[in-house]
């Protein structure tokens, strides 16, 4: 419930009295001019707009950069198949997925600790900067090896981007803004990914594969240009006017970045034994790849994450159940309605459209009604939203693997999870990084981005292998695609379990 109106603001001081502190201004102030006193403005919460000064350039480049990753991800993915025919990489096609992947880990580590360091203008400069070269190695490449080299390039650089545009977010806007932010940015992303395809293949058929790396560029420069003076303007608390640096572990094996190296690879020896169709090598590589990855996992997250501790660390976890159940789900969607249903793949793809489109809605809906939920009570929409994306699962799987319902059904059903999935994970994302402390947004930030990219890695490589044992031993699509179903309705269904955890008990 919303405090009353003669209530402080949470950890906020009595302005008068004796001895009284004077309120720390937040970093968001800093985007706006101060009033004729000094003071920052007071201006009324209702006329406040992401899209009005001071934040509309911050806005535009926020979004126009999570759209370029969107639109990279997808686009390249499309014209794949091309760039590795033409470069002799067809016999290591996966790897130009798993490279930028794996280097995404790396990347939303980096950016995010950096984040808290050194505030976000400087990691975000360096994961621009690092992205359009990756872009030119790519679009530039002679050769398969150079091609991968781009893709990691890449892959540091979209870990970098998606991390800080939740830490700009939760610095530099106020608080009845963040929740539409984080919206715009599940539309930043969902719109270039539903056009990236088509654009792409229409580049690469009447020009060159190249120019879709060449046209992304120039969109660089200008995300840069409109997000990084807004981002050099933020002030954050502290004498020097940035957060104290961490100590320095005195091993460099210790280092958050090196533990997220160790985190990738152990990732990439997990993945590689899932690709694997023999057991005897499929057991070891993903048991080792797996410990590997726990381990570091321990330190590169905010502590108490792998147990699920209550407040940010369980943010955390919502976001990986949350992408496992949903991107989990939507990987294998398509070939369900493609092999066992025998649906076109423009019809298949009406499935992955009628999500991505109701996400939005979701997130935009939540973004919204966000001032209705305070504290504790933000868990009921995670909760309420899990449990549609759990139905959603269980519609559409109905739809594709039960040939007494028509086959479309699948794609309704996905359209509800599309729905469940823009709810809860706006309104998790929200919590969660209002909850980080101002010196640690970005560790927060890198976490929950961390875990999507984990969470969609780790369910597509089981639902992968599961089709792939099930080819190599004489079983059935159907069979593998149930299994996966069952997974991600599982994770749904702890997520609907878990999301009252988001608030440490007793905190209002």
């Amino acid at each position: 419930m919303p405090a009353p109106a003669s209530a402080p603001a949470p950890g906020a001081a009595s302005a008068s009295g004796p001895g009284a502190v004077r309120p720390v201004p937040s970093p968001a102030d800093a985007l706006q001019p101060p009033a004729p006193d000094g003071h920052p403005p007071t201006a009324p919460a209702a006329a406040e707009s992401a899209f009005r000064a001071p934040y509309a350039a911050l806005t535009w480049g926020i979004v126009l950069s999570v759209g370029l990753v969107a639109f990279e991800s997808m686009g390249v993915a499309t014209v794949l198949p091309e760039i590795a025919g033409r470069l002799g990489g067809l016999h290591a096609y996966g790897w130009g997925l798993s490279a930028l992947m794996l280097a995404n880990l790396i990347g939303t580590v980096a950016a995010g600790r950096d984040a808290d360091r050194h505030g976000p203008a400087r990691p975000l400069a360096v994961g621009l900067v690092v992205f359009a070269a990756g872009c030119a190695l790519a679009g530039a490449a002679p050769n398969w090896p150079a091609f991968l080299a781009g893709r990691f390039l890449q892959g540091l650089g979209v870990g970098a981007v998606m991390a800080l545009a939740y830490t700009a977010i939760g610095l530099a806007y106020p608080r009845h803004l963040r929740a539409r932010m984080f919206a715009l940015v599940a539309g930043g992303w969902t719109v270039p990914s539903l056009i990236g395809p088509t654009v792409a293949a229409v580049i690469a058929d009447h020009v060159s594969w190249r120019g879709v790396f060449v046209l992304l560029l120039p969109l660089i420069a200008l995300a840069a240009t409109l997000a990084l003076p807004p981002l050099r303007r933020l002030h954050r608390s502290g004498d020097s006017g940035l957060a104290a640096p961490a100590a320095t572990p005195a091993r460099w094996w210790a280092t958050p970045v090196a533990r997220s190296v160790l985190l990738a690879a152990g990732t990439g020896v997990l993945l590689a034994g899932l690709q694997v169709r023999r057991p005897v090598l499929l057991v070891p590589l993903v048991l080792v790849g797996g410990a590997v990855a726990v381990l570091a996992l321990r330190s590169v997250t905010p502590p108490g994450t792998l147990t699920a501790r209550r407040g940010v660390p369980t943010g955390v976890v919502l976001r990986f159940l949350l992408c496992g159940a949903y991107f989990g789900s939507e990987a294998f969607l398509p070939l369900g309605l493609v092999r066992l249903r025998d649906l076109s793949a423009s019809q298949a793809g009406l499935g992955l459209s009628a999500g991505a489109i109701t996400w939005v809605l979701g997130a935009a809906w939540q973004g919204r009604a966000d001032g209705r939920w305070s504290g504790r009570s933000r868990a009921v929409p995670i909760t309420a939203g899990f449990a549609v994306l759990l139905v959603g699962i269980v519609v559409m799987a109905l739809g594709v693997l039960v040939d007494a319902v028509p086959a479309l059904t699948a794609v309704a059903g996905w359209a509800i999870g599309g729905a469940g999935m823009g709810v809860a994970f706006n309104a998790a994302t929200t919590d969660a990084m209002e909850q980080a402390p101002e010196d640690r947004q970005g560790e927060a930030g890198g976490a929950m981005q961390l875990a999507q990219t984990l969470a969609v890695a780790v369910l597509s490589g089981l639902g992968g292998a599961a089709v792939s044992l099930a080819s190599a031993y004489g079983s059935t699509v159907t069979v593998a695609l149930s299994a996966t179903f069952a997974l991600t309705a599982a994770l749904a269904a702890a997520g609907v379990l878990t999301a009252h955890r988001i608030r440490p008990a007793g905190r209002p």
